[in-house]
């Protein structure tokens, strides 16, 4: 939802709407730029070169399961302390902290899902010079260098990372102010600790900048009691052109040379009307970067919540093909290589290096530190139905009606802020949602289901009793005086809980019981939003950054917020239903390990074809760092669409993991029904095809949840040696097997898609028409065309026979398209279970290998242990790049034989089976003769 529009009562905030959101687009002196930021201003005028840190070698200290090793910063003489890990699964860990802080420094909390384990590291030899540690598996070994501090990532003879190779580490140690009435006591801690770090050689003067110790940005300052405290250190990367990752941006999906412009900065923020293809900071931060060349795929993941900023630099950055033609035909040996620098404002470096090789192995590799995607609801990755707000009852019942009426499926209607009763989250209004269990009952009649937004600013209200509870227990966030934060937002003055708190996250999660959430019912879910946090009167529209989290202040743990949020909320989801039921909650704020929560999206588009073209990037980058369930708003948030812009929003969202459609206050209706009986048409197909496909997405989602794959990928992740796919982002893989290229341009008569795999065939799953891999193809399109490819080789799931909600489908039976490779084989999966609850973990569920080889078809139980039934019967088998047989017999594993009905279409070679009757669950095989 919008920061800012005209819909709140009081006056103050009224202006402050009127004021922000006359423009069309982001106004971006509201936010800052790298310059107007004084720690990334002071690091990013440093010199690469020059770095002052040597490793003190005689200070190492190795076990079996790290190394130690003080560094000294010769021009202030502070020593840090590095540690070095080697992790389980080829991931190596970097910390680097204060040796002996004035007082701690932040370390991210809750984000790893456990300390990782690790593995032994022996020393292989030393010298004067450095160390060199083995990391065990082929021939990887650390190098660690003393003077300057360096340390390199090598494998045989190559350099994977180097670590300060640039010479850009910076640690701004913490120090007591020099021109201000101190504490005596600290100061002396201060003067006793520099004593015992000083080596020979005087302690340079530090000169005091702006910005150390005070800032202001507009009208707000930043008190910044601690003074200067960045973090930051560079990252080589030899023989790697392409580097992906760190969201959210609205950018490209390969991410760009930053060396003429700002950095890429990574700062949860309610932007209102973001623009594109810039490194401005979004709603979300995932300090995650892949890098990839046809040798290898890596990954950096930099775990700090503080404001961040990345830098990237290229030495083949700008080259034309024509400029790296030359250098071949000159012989210039140049190895591409791509430099990366983190600059952080608070905290310590804690860094682990993801060595792959594979992209899947960088998954799981990332996947073992801060989880997999939750497993969400089948019924969650159907259509659901938003805007910004339904009226009143009578409302959502006409709209709920309108979807039978059109036969258009869907699974959730929406509630935005305008259903509470002022703006106070956990009530309903009065007049328009009266009976609000009556409305939710009626939905569950139909097997659908709600949700409501529950934000976390608290209306400042003592007839409010959530407000009234979260005073009282002490758990609203602190300003710099001691007092509750208090900011503007919907509801006027609302205070903002510290969701950093433990016992805090564990009322709120209480609060969504049954019997304190008044009118909840077990089909209404959760939609978290504004939880950057967003202050409109804020400085960047967020938080002060000296507000008051218990020890540390609101700099240090800024990007977590929404993570936490979202944390603590799903967890009341599940507590509701006695932890039997799997939770659905949509946050717009998110952190690394926000996966493990439920769903995101793009935040606040507008109904233009660049936003459309912008949200497969945007989700793509997202899935590359373990967030998989992702979409954008349906049609474009501000602004209303044209009937074509819309209808080819939904073509393309239909097929983007979440799926929903979404509006602001101020546009016209847009129902899917509302643009003409054509329009409607095409909508109800496309809305339909993803009912279909819905068991293919519900088993890609199982994947996901178990390995850490992304669902919807870059084609680069499957194909990994081939260039051609390393800079696409306008087509995308769904799991293996599903290739898709949606419309994006005004007047389009037709889209060039790129089919991957040489010596690989795509089947047209509209026509089945068959294509070879490794080319360029020109599709015509038409309105009602998307073009989605089925790679030869594969076994995909789907159900046909789509009803007005994915739970009324559950029982259904399959068809299963087998699509034949050049070799005439191929092979899938079919995972069912309930659909809703956490029973799959004790093994409540069915999960079979479909495999086509020697002209049978077979079903085989991938999980012997585990145990489910289903009513679903196989309908139909639809084999691609067929031949006709003579006859098809099918066989269930009790030895029943039965012959099959088919037929064949010669011009395309399609075989069609008809009611094989199998049970889906069994073991069973089919023979072509």
């Amino acid at each position: 939802m919008a920061t800012f529009s005209v819909r709140m009562a009081p006056v103050l905030v009224l202006c402050l709407a009127l004021c922000l959101s006359g423009t069309l687009a982001v106004d971006k002196g509201n936010f800052k730029t790298c310059d107007q930021s004084a720690f990334c201003k002071r690091q990013r005028a440093l010199k690469p070169g020059e770095s002052p840190y040597r490793a003190l070698l005689e200070t190492m200290e190795l076990t079996n399961t790290r190394l130690t090793l003080q560094l000294i910063n010769d021009n202030n003489k502070v020593r840090l302390l590095l540690e070095l890990y080697r992790l389980q699964g080829n991931i190596t860990r970097v910390k680097i902290n204060e040796l002996k802080p004035l007082k701690p420094r932040y370390e991210v909390p809750d984000v790893l899902i456990r300390e990782p384990p690790t593995e032994p590291l022996s020393l292989l030899s030393q010298d004067e010079n450095g160390v060199v540690l083995s990391l065990g598996a082929e021939s990887q070994r650390v190098i660690v260098s003393a003077r300057p501090f360096r340390l390199d990532i090598m494998e045989g003879r190559d350099v994977l990372m180097s670590l300060n190779s640039r010479g850009l580490l910076a640690f701004e140690h913490l120090r007591m102010r020099k021109d201000t009435q101190a504490d005596p006591e600290a100061e002396k801690k201060e003067e006793a600790d520099l004593a015992t770090q000083a080596e020979t050689g005087k302690e340079e003067e530090e000169k005091v900048e702006d910005g150390m110790w005070e800032e202001t940005f507009k009208s707000h300052s930043d008190s910044k009691p601690n003074g200067p405290s960045a973090v930051s250190l560079d990252f080589s990367l030899p023989g790697v052109e392409h580097v992906y990752g760190i969201p959210e941006h609205a950018d490209t999906l390969r991410l760009k040379t930053t060396d003429n412009g700002d950095p890429y900065r990574l700062y949860n923020l309610d932007v209102f009307q973001y623009e594109l293809y810039n490194p401005m900071a979004l709603y979300g931060a995932v300090p995650v970067m892949l890098a990839h060349s046809t040798q290898r795929t890596t990954g950096i993941f930099w775990l700090n919540a503080a404001e961040t900023w990345v830098d990237i630099s290229s030495n083949t950055a700008g080259k034309t093909v024509f400029g790296k033609m030359l250098d071949y035909v000159q012989g210039s040996s140049e190895t591409p290589q791509t430099d990366v620098r983190w600059i952080s404002e608070s905290g310590i470096i804690d860094v682990f290096i993801m060595l792959g090789p594979t992209p899947k192995d960088v998954f799981s590799q990332y996947a073992s530190l801060t989880g997999t995607q939750s497993f969400p609801s089948l019924a969650s990755l159907g259509y659901h139905q938003c805007r910004w707000n339904y009226n009143d009852q009578e409302d959502v019942q006409s709209v709920d009606a309108g979807f039978d009426d059109h036969d258009i499926p869907y699974d959730f209607i929406w509630l935005d802020i305008e259903h509470t009763d002022g703006k106070r989250y956990f009530t309903w209004d009065p007049h328009k949602f009266a009976t609000p269990k009556e409305m939710l009952q009626g939905l569950m009649d139909k097997k659908r289901k709600m949700v409501a937004i529950v934000d976390p600013h608290i209306k400042v209200d003592s007839n409010y009793k959530i407000h009234n509870e979260i005073r009282s227990r002490g758990f609203y966030i602190k300003n710099k005086d001691g007092g509750d934060y208090e900011g503007w937002c919907w509801p006027g003055s609302a205070g903002y809980p510290d969701f950093t708190r433990a016992d805090m996250r564990a009322w709120w999660a209480s609060m969504f019981a049954y019997d304190q959430y008044e009118g909840s019912m077990e089909n209404l879910y959760t939609w978290n939003d504004m939880n950057e946090p967003s202050v409109f009167n804020g400085p960047e529209v967020t938080m002060h950054k000296d507000a008051v989290h218990g020890a540390w202040e609101h700099r240090d743990i800024h990007n977590l917020y929404g993570f936490y949020v979202q944390m603590a909320t799903a967890d009341g989801l599940i507590q509701r239903s006695g932890g039997t039921e799997r939770p659905f909650v949509l946050t717009r704020a998110f952190f690394a390990g926000s996966q493990r929560y439920g769903a995101v999206w793009t935040g606040d588009n507008a109904a233009e074809w660049d936003h459309l073209k912008i949200s497969i990037p945007m989700c793509l980058s997202l899935g590359l760092v373990g967030i998989s369930f992702c979409g954008a708003d349906v049609g474009g948030f501000f602004k209303s669409p044209s009937p074509e812009l819309l209808v080819r929003w939904y073509q393309t969202g239909a097929y983007q993991p979440f799926f929903r459609a979404h509006a602001h206050l101020d546009t016209p209706r847009r129902e899917p029904w509302l643009f003409g009986p054509e329009n409607t048409a095409i909508i109800r197909e496309v809305v339909r095809q993803r009912y279909t496909l819905l068991p293919y997405w519900y088993q890609q989602f199982y994947q996901a949840h178990r390995t850490g794959q992304p669902v919807m990928r870059p084609l680069w992740v499957e194909y990994p040696q081939d260039p051609a796919t390393f800079a696409l982002d306008d087509e995308f893989l769904i799991g293996r097997d599903l290739l898709v290229h949606p419309v994006t341009e005004e007047g389009a008569r037709g889209v060039t898609a790129y089919l991957p795999g040489k010596g690989e065939v795509w089947f047209d799953v509209h026509t089945f028409q068959k294509h070879n891999g490794a080319q360029n193809l020109y599709i015509p399109v038409t309105m009602s065309s998307i073009p989605v490819f089925q790679r030869g080789g594969s076994i995909i799931p789907r159900k046909l026979r789509v009803r007005r909600s994915s739970t009324c489908m559950e029982h259904d039976p399959y068809t299963l398209y087998v699509a034949l490779n050049l070799q005439r084989s191929a092979e899938g999966e079919l995972y069912i279970d309930d659909g809703h609850t956490f029973n799959y973990e004790k093994k409540e569920f069915i999960h079979r290998k479909l495999s086509f080889a020697n002209n049978i078809l077979s079903s085989v139980n991938l999980a012997t242990d585990a145990q489910f039934t289903t009513h679903s019967w196989i309908e139909r088998i639809v084999i691609l790049g067929a031949s006709k047989p003579g006859k098809v017999t099918a066989r269930t594993a009790d030895g029943q034989e039965s012959q099959v009905e088919f037929e064949f279409d010669a011009s395309m070679s399609v075989l069609t089976l008809r009611k094989p009757g199998m049970n889906a669950g069994v073991d069973w095989t089919v023979k072509l003769q």
